[in-house]
């Protein structure tokens, strides 16, 4: 199913895997992305966390695009965090700080939410709102300092949250997933289609 919009569709991310998933999804869409400070608050739990980014990417993008579209767009922005026991593990900074991420989670379960905000500007100023999460379970089996020597060396993990990308490399080091793959590649499809398609529906009537 195709779905056609009155106003252009803008994903506010830069990330590649959430492109991948909604062209799958067979989506017309513009790309730009609106850098925000995406540090943790002190005990901030994940879940919140990634709410509050994906929000604030929203908010950022709709309030400077609503100059460049004055009939409106529809704007999705989207956040990923990786979740272990609380503590949340964002893109690993260097191998030392990977090296750090993949002990937690070797041989555990961790937790893996999405955020999505979705904002459909009008050329009347009115905003409508819908926000989702997405939470999947992922198990890893235990890992030496060989594996994670020979993973980083691959470039893979460099901006991926936790360090590993299910849908690469990183799938190897995984016994198993509960929930949406989607979602722990970076966007819940699921849960965001079925607003998306209200949407195309209205702005078509």
């Amino acid at each position: 199913m195709t779905l056609h919009f009155a106003v252009p569709l803008i994903l506010a991310s830069g990330s590649p895997r959430r492109r991948e998933i909604l062209s799958q999804a067979g989506l017309t869409f513009e790309v730009k992305t609106f850098p925000i400070d995406e540090t943790p608050w002190p005990a901030e739990p994940a879940d919140t966390y990634v709410r509050r980014l994906a929000r604030d990417k929203a908010e950022t993008a709709i309030r400077q695009l609503q100059p460049v579209y004055p009939d409106g767009c529809i704007v999705l922005a989207a956040d990923t965090t990786v979740s272990i026991e609380g503590h949340i593990l964002g893109k690993p900074a260097d191998f030392d700080e990977a090296v750090s991420m993949w002990t937690q989670l070797s041989g555990r379960q961790h937790d893996v939410f999405t955020a999505v905000a979705l904002g459909y500007s009008t050329s009347a100023g009115a905003i409508q709102r819908q926000d989702v999460l997405g939470h999947s379970r992922v198990t890893f089996e235990a890992l030496s300092h060989q594996q994670m020597q020979d993973y980083w060396a691959t470039g893979e993990p460099q901006d991926k949250a936790g360090g590993y990308a299910i849908q690469g490399l990183g799938r190897a080091w995984i016994t198993h997933f509960e929930g949406s793959l989607a979602n722990i590649i970076g966007l819940p499809i699921e849960q965001v289609l079925p607003i998306l398609t209200e949407w195309a529906q209205e702005s078509t009537a």
